[in-house]
């Protein structure tokens, strides 16, 4: 049984546009006086070529990579520059897009949060080569995060790790390992694949995605994003994520939101507005062992908006130190008790009975924060994330 579940999780995570919805080309020649520097500043480090996206809008502050992982794919990355930003946003998709249909919200959203932002193709995405699966993002992800340091300069306590649906995988597996990182966000995200298809009460080892395990497992503050009308990925595995996270940020349940509109509600870009504002005021996390303390013994200052630390649920393993050496959470032959039963409603910034007037209440329109969602219909934001179980399968 184990085996045949595996491969149903597997199919029902990947769905890559076909075909990709972008090309990719070397940069154009120039003359052989401007050759050699454009050379040098193509090749940038081990593994990373800059490349030029086809299909899309050029731009002069967008840059694209191609970037080598240690499991030897190449997968395709874009930067979006914005002068004067402090933080870089590094963004996983989900599971049925590709850079050329993100790329508008990816250019939108550095501008709309005055952010530095890199997006990336997972393997067998787009034009990324290999095959999706689950240890390739994984791969994808570190090689992109090298890429920023490395490449561009940024500094793990100056990131924002950014996980849509799919992408809440490897973005809390990468988090799950950086004691110094600045922030998360999740955005429609998944308590674990197998969850999504069956309302298991235990986390079994051929499971993919594991996001229930490794959340209590991040230290910087957490904002969760999850429409309460999200028929394919219901609202209560946002919910039960921030009930495990140990610096909870106030979240956003997009009151009628479903899983692929949320970037359209006025409230979604007023609330990542003001989490990246109260990101920006935090002082970088000090440079602390990760094995040293818990959430509850951090001395920094906590961003407006998020709740006193709580202690872990899950206290199964210590931070790894390295993102290249996986001792992995992804097998674990013994079942354990599930964290999923969480009706209890408790006193904090999530009641989620009662609706907020900023966040749960639907927004008329409003010039100064609808014109991000206006922007995205206009584009025809195809961030689309269509899980499904494939309807020849007959029981598990």
């Amino acid at each position: 049984m184990g085996g045949v579940t595996s491969t149903v999780a597997a199919r029902f995570a990947f769905f890559p546009p076909s075909p990709p919805s972008y090309g990719v080309e070397p940069l154009p020649p120039l003359d052989a006086a401007g050759a050699g520097a454009a050379a040098g500043e193509a090749k940038g480090k081990e593994g990373s070529v800059v490349v030029e996206l086809t299909g899309v809008p050029r731009r002069a502050n967008v840059e694209a990579r191609r970037l080598r992982t240690k499991r030897g794919t190449d997968v395709v990355a874009m930067y979006a520059r914005q002068t004067g930003a402090k933080l870089t946003l590094l963004y996983s998709h989900g599971n049925a897009a590709d850079l050329g249909q993100m790329y508008e919200l990816f250019v939108e959203l550095s501008a709309h949060l005055n952010v530095n932002l890199m997006g990336y193709d997972y393997s067998g995405y787009g034009q990324s080569s290999g095959k999706p699966s689950e240890q390739n993002t994984y791969a994808d992800i570190e090689a992109v995060y090298r890429c920023l340091i490395e490449t561009y300069a940024a500094s793990e306590e100056n990131i924002i790790l950014y996980g849509q649906s799919v992408g809440s995988g490897p973005t809390l597996d990468l988090a799950s390992r950086l004691p110094r990182l600045r922030a998360v966000v999740v955005h429609s995200p998944i308590l674990s694949g197998l969850r999504v298809m069956y309302p298991v009460k235990h986390t079994y080892w051929f499971d993919i995605y594991k996001n229930i395990d490794k959340i209590p497992l991040v230290s910087c503050p957490v904002l969760v994003i999850h429409g309460t009308a999200d028929e394919v990925v219901d609202c209560s595995h946002g919910r039960a994520l921030w009930e495990l996270a140990k610096v909870k940020y106030e979240p956003l349940w997009v009151k009628g939101g479903n899983h692929c509109n949320l970037e359209l509600y006025p409230e979604y870009i007023k609330h990542l507005k003001k989490f990246v504002g109260a990101i920006e005021k935090l002082p970088a996390p000090s440079d602390e062992s990760p094995e040293s303390s818990g959430a509850s013994d951090r001395t920094q200052t906590e961003p407006e908006g998020t709740e006193e630390p709580r202690k872990s649920v899950d206290h199964r393993e210590k931070t790894r130190p390295s993102i290249d050496h996986r001792k992995s959470t992804d097998r674990r032959d013994k079942p354990r008790g599930s964290t999923d039963r969480r009706d209890k409603s408790r006193k904090s910034v999530d009641n989620p009975d009662r609706p907020r007037a900023s966040v749960d209440q639907p927004d008329r329109p409003r010039k100064s924060v609808d014109r991000f969602g206006g922007m995205m219909k206009a584009v025809r934001l195809r961030n689309i994330d269509c899980f499904k179980v494939p309807t020849t399968s007959s029981g598990s």
